[in-house]
């Protein structure tokens, strides 16, 4: 198919080996995250995305809390394969965070109580958008990247390491970098098991 949104949701794969051989600079790959989650959808146009965007000795900061808040919880003998995960996370050039902020969801739910319960799972819509089309993007650029979920572990170390607001939930981890390996060809289920067509 040549549809050029199809082209580039093809690009979008996971990539667990990361470099810093990468020819954006930090302010470009910047701007190019913030347009992703800018443009994203959400319920109301809420916007209830928020994102920290962590270069350098900051992201590799951020895994160093991950592997302490894992420490206690990992069995010793396993523990070295999580940190060899880790290390792969933090051998890129930045991570982003995810947060979506709870305060613009308790304020849509008191606006329109007829929707309240609705908007906590539309708020989790807004962040797999704004995950996907950032993830697209850097995947357009040739910048590699996965997704990852260490909240609730890491969520209070990060909260206090940077001043996120109370009101920010942790929802996902985005580790991105140069794809320094490539991709595992990609399969997918018969059709018939996941799609029905009315007409």
């Amino acid at each position: 198919m040549n549809n050029p949104v199809i082209q580039s949701l093809r690009k979008r794969r996971s990539q667990y080996s990361l470099g810093r051989n990468l020819s954006q600079s930090p302010a470009e790959i910047e701007a190019l995250i913030k347009e992703a989650i800018r443009w994203s959808p959400s319920s109301f146009n809420s916007q209830s995305s928020r994102a920290v965007i962590l270069f350098g000795a900051q992201s590799e900061r951020f895994w160093e809390l991950v592997r302490e808040s894992l420490r206690p919880l990992v069995p010793a003998e396993a523990f070295g394969g999580t940190e060899q995960k880790l290390a792969s996370f933090a051998a890129g050039v930045g991570t982003v965070l995810f947060y979506e902020d709870q305060d613009v969801v308790k304020g849509l739910q008191e606006q329109f109580a007829l929707y309240a319960d609705n908007f906590p799972v539309w708020s989790e819509h807004s962040t797999g958008m704004a995950q996907l089309a950032t993830w697209t993007a850097l995947a357009e650029a040739g910048i590699g990247a996965s997704l990852q979920h260490y909240n609730p572990v890491v969520d209070e170390a990060a909260a206090r390491e940077w001043s996120i607001p109370e009101s920010w939930k942790l929802r996902a981890q985005m580790p991105f970098g140069s794809n320094e390996a490539p991709f595992a060809e990609k399969t997918f289920i018969d059709d018939a098991e996941r799609f029905r067509v009315v007409a």
